[in-house]
């Protein structure tokens, strides 16, 4: 019996629809270049460099474990930095600077083979650059730009896997899936959507009468030729081996080296480091704080490098305030049918989830990274229909009010000399974000 083809789960690209692919890389290319930009100042560690540089040290030398509370593969790439331009706050950082430029194409590439309209994948990937967020952790030595671009890719070949059908790209989403995890945990709940995804995609492909083979089918979608126990292979047991395996160098420490035995009980062991944290902090936050954009944190605000200098971690206001409307309509959308916008509806609260019901008592806004990712998805889905549809001078207004407060905050985004002590006030619209 023939299977019925998989129910699409991305939007096909309209016949007219170019590939941005050349402005994409332009794009790239510019947040690369800006990221690059004083990227050694400061010229000391700022905020949680000081816990990941000495970690990044100790995989150089294998010495012996520092700051056991996180996985390793952010760490190894700073390390790998350090080993590339020296202990200098360029090498510290520079590797952030790559993945970020790496993770901004991936993901823009995401929006494209996941909606295949040109002005969302652009809009998207000039709102994510601007949002604040993404561009300050590209330039700092700490696990987020990692563990971001990472789950960026694997959503990259996640989308091409359904797209084309391809086994390569599942199984490449996979891998992606456990280097993410294995820069830090936040993208732990997300990592089920692919493999949820495809045994829903693979039963309503199936015929009534083939449903009860559902595990072993190969002929229908989303990817034909794999079956379901293949899927759960590449999206569920590969990613946790690709996870473990980043652990690799703490084989070879001079002191307590890992064990293969050791190696899952330690798991649990940095669970707990991490839940011991309960002092607390003057710029900790809660998630909806973090919705409301209400509650950044400061990594730098001293006198260094001969001029004041602050780094505010702070979300674009337009952006990630009109990301909530645009987050609500994408989510009635979904509900009416439109799976895309359903999917980047639900991958958002996955992500707050995380931090909404875990029992970590010290949260910060940087946590919410990976969500916010997904409301500035959902703005550009929602402008893109405006776009396509004629209505383009709410979307000229939207992209040029985000780009101007991303120019207007960029003195205190970037570590730019400013003209006094006190010149923090200057961009101070809440009591909240001093």
């Amino acid at each position: 019996m023939a299977y019925l083809p998989a129910q699409m789960t991305f939007s096909p690209p309209s016949s007219h629809a170019r590939d941005p692919l050349p402005w994409l890389l332009a794009i790239t290319a510019a947040f690369f270049a800006l990221a690059l930009h004083r990227l050694a100042i400061p010229s000391k560690p700022m905020f949680d460099e000081i816990h990941y540089l000495p970690a990044a040290r100790r995989l150089i030398d294998l010495t012996r474990r520092f700051n056991p509370e996180h996985p390793l593969l952010a760490k190894e790439m700073i390390s790998l930095g350090m080993r590339a331009f020296g202990d200098v706050p360029f090498g510290w950082r520079f590797p952030s600077a790559v993945l970020g430029a790496i993770g901004l194409f991936a993901a823009a590439r995401a929006v494209w083979w996941a909606s295949g309209s040109r002005a969302a994948t652009l809009l998207f990937a000039v709102l994510l650059a601007s949002d604040f967020v993404w561009f300050i952790l590209s330039r700092i030595a700490m696990l987020d730009m990692t563990m971001l671009a990472m789950m960026a890719c694997a959503f990259w070949q996640w989308a091409l896997a359904w797209r084309k059908g391809s086994r390569l790209h599942l199984i490449l989403c996979g891998l992606f899936m456990g280097l993410s995890l294995g820069a830090k945990w936040n993208g732990a709940p997300l990592l089920v959507a692919p493999g949820l995804l495809f045994a829903w995609d693979r039963w309503q492909a199936l015929g009534r009468g083939e449903r009860g083979r559902v595990l072993i089918a190969r002929g229908a979608g989303p990817v034909p030729g794999v079956s379901l126990i293949e899927a759960g292979v590449w999206l569920g047991l590969w990613p946790v081996v690709v996870y473990l395996a980043t652990f690799a160098p703490a084989f070879f420490y001079q002191v307590q080296p890992m064990t293969l035995r050791g190696l899952i009980p330690w798991q649990g062991y940095m669970l707990q480091l991490q839940d011991s944290v309960v002092k607390p902090h003057t710029y900790m936050s809660r998630w909806w704080q973090w919705v409301l954009d209400i509650r950044p944190i400061w990594f730098l605000y001293e006198n260094i490098d001969g001029a004041q200098r602050g780094v505010l971690m702070l979300g674009n206001p337009f952006t990630m305030l009109a990301g909530l409307p645009a987050l609500a309509l994408c989510a009635w959308d979904g509900l009416k049918g439109d799976r895309l916008r359903r999917g980047v509806a639900l991958l958002y609260a996955l992500a707050l989830v995380f931090w909404a019901t875990n029992g970590k008592p010290v949260q910060f806004y940087y946590h919410y990274a990976l969500a916010s990712m997904f409301l500035v998805a959902a703005l550009a889905l929602v402008l893109a229909r405006w776009w396509e549809t004629g209505r383009r001078w709410p979307v000229r207004a939207s992209v040029g009010l985000a780009l101007v407060l991303f120019v207007g905050f960029y003195p205190i985004l970037s570590a730019a000399a400013l003209p006094r002590a006190n010149s923090y006030v200057d961009w101070m619209w809440l009591r909240s974000w001093r």
